[in-house]
């Protein structure tokens, strides 16, 4: 199974250049989010939605850097 980066939209394990799991990507997309920038500043919120565990929030606050 390729790896490659996902295009905005796609529900692939990559969610704008992170790789944070399939079903993360498809909560997050299915939010409404496209990218990093589009993510809450407080990254934490996104436990809320059904997909996204503390690991891929701890891999998407590495990726912001914070």
């Amino acid at each position: 199974m390729s790896q490659k980066a996902n295009f905005p939209g796609d529900r692939g394990q990559i969610f704008d250049g992170v790789k944070i799991g399939r079903p993360a990507t498809g909560a997050l997309v299915g939010a409404g989010y496209r990218s990093l920038s589009d993510l809450p500043e407080d990254l934490a919120e996104l436990s809320d939605l059904h997909g996204v565990g503390p690991r891929a929030v701890a891999l998407l606050k590495d990726a912001r850097g914070r």
